[in-house]
């Protein structure tokens, strides 16, 4: 199959897996869940790109899998994660925002706002697995090489920082604190940049053909999202409220690329 039916194909798949989580959303009341299966998303994506995709097989394997990898890891977590905390504060302030500004009913809010923007972006998002998939072109360079490498440094590196999080939450001893050790004493948001890392790592696979070549926009798109638009920016508002000693965590932390930290 050619790019432009693939992509066809995907975009209607992912809007209609999306339409379905935002009916259960009108359930459950909470659309906090979608995070989760952004991850679980991107997995389908690449899958329907396996199946459908007439590329050359071993390219074709090595990007499934490693998306694969990095979207069952992150989409589990999340999900754990939503189940044990409940509603993503993040969520409930911009469907107050919205509802307040606007009087939208529930249901058009969270589709408008939540479950069709995301739709769309996930499949921007996933065009290296996508279009990574569609070229013959047998045979793997040393692009690809250092792709893949980067791709498993960037899933080792998010699974860890999560890890580490994960941990430092669970500790009653830490409560109030900001998290200031591990891989987050090396950047303030050290999964976010894993996650950027996987991406970079699987379009730099994919664009050893021409089509995956202009799949860029897919990582550069992640890159923006999370380190100035919905990643960093609205976490760090939180923080700067909830953490008193969060100031001073930013002027010794790196932004996103872990950098050693400034001495106090």
């Amino acid at each position: 199959m050619d790019a432009i039916p693939l992509l066809a194909i995907n975009l209607a798949l992912i809007c209609g897996v999306f339409a379905g989580l935002w009916a259960l959303a009108q359930i459950s009341r909470d659309p906090s869940f979608v995070d989760a299966f952004w991850a679980f998303g991107a997995v389908l994506l690449a899958v329907s790109s396996f199946v459908l995709a007439g590329g050359w097989e071993p390219r074709k394997a090595l990007i499934t899998g490693l998306v694969l990898v990095w979207g069952l890891r992150l989409g589990t977590h999340l999900f754990l994660r939503w189940r044990r905390e409940g509603a993503d504060r993040r969520y409930e302030a911009l469907l107050a925002a919205v509802r307040g500004k606007r009087s939208w009913s529930y249901a058009r809010t969270t589709a408008l706002f939540i479950f069709a923007p995301q739709a769309v972006l996930l499949w921007v998002m996933s065009l290296p697995a996508q279009l990574g998939q569609v070229a013959p072109d047998p045979g793997f360079t040393a692009l690809a090489f250092i792709g893949a490498a980067l791709a498993v440094f960037g899933i080792a590196f998010e699974s860890l920082a999560d890890l580490q999080l994960q941990r430092f939450k669970a500790d009653a001893r830490t409560a109030g604190r900001v998290m200031d050790t591990g891989l987050w004493s090396w950047s303030r948001h050290p999964n976010y940049f894993g996650e950027a890392a996987t991406w970079w790592g699987i379009w730099l696979i994919a664009a050893e053909t021409a089509p995956g070549l202009f799949a860029a926009i897919g990582p550069a798109f992640v890159t923006f999202t999370l380190v100035k638009w919905s990643g960093a920016p609205m976490l760090e508002l939180g923080l700067h409220r909830s953490r008193p000693d969060y100031a001073a965590y930013v002027k010794r932390v790196s932004p996103f690329i872990p950098w050693p930290p400034k001495r106090s």
